[in-house]
């Protein structure tokens, strides 16, 4: 049966909302779940939803202003690391990082080149394989887009209390095992609700 619903609060979404993405409770049964409840677990949900957009926004306008494609950036953080860590960045190590080809690889290290965003040099203990550095220039502008902002969110995460974090660990890590779940094996039934262990 389909059940009632009330206007939609302005704080919630109704594209996230399930008495309106699955008003029939195919998928999501409500059973038991009282409204104020339900609308705090699509407030949850909202608020993931507005950091996704948020973090999207972010690295897109980083990318943007560096002239630079999502792999390139994420190719340029790993290079960082890597030196930062002491390690030497090869490009079968980004291939790796990336999950992408080496003939890729290849290309994406051609335009960071001719980007002046890289340098490749002989590797000091292997003659057929090279290293990849990151220019100071380049250097200084992912530490100033990306760094900063990476630090801003460590001092986020850093002003919760040790029993907040284990919360919102448990929260992000059962949330990115949902992208797991196969298509179909989704379990059903009523929503248990309580407090948290």
């Amino acid at each position: 049966m389909r059940e009632e619903t009330a206007d939609t609060p302005s704080t919630i979404d109704p594209m996230i909302d399930p008495r309106y993405i699955d008003p029939d409770q195919v998928l999501i049964p409500r059973g038991g779940m009282d409204p104020a409840e339900l609308e705090a677990v699509i407030s949850v949900l909202s608020a993931v939803r507005r950091w996704r957009e948020a973090e999207e926004r972010m690295s897109e306008e980083s990318r943007r202003q560096m002239h630079l494609g999502d792999n390139d950036m994420k190719a340029m953080r790993f290079i960082i690391v890597s030196t930062n860590w002491g390690t030497s960045a090869t490009p079968g190590m980004i291939a790796e990082h990336l999950g992408i080809s080496t003939a890729s690889t290849t290309k994406l290290l051609d335009r960071l080149a001719a980007a002046g965003h890289i340098t490749r040099t002989p590797h000091p203990a292997d003659r057929r394989a090279i290293v990849i550095t990151v220019n100071e220039r380049a250097h200084d502008e992912v530490q100033e887009r990306v760094g900063r902002l990476h630090a801003r969110r460590f001092q986020v995460a850093a002003k919760l209390a040790p029993e907040e974090r284990e919360v919102v660990i448990r929260f992000l890590d059962d949330l990115s095992a949902t992208g797991t779940v196969e298509a179909g094996t989704v379990e059903t039934g009523t929503v248990e609700t309580g407090d948290v262990d």
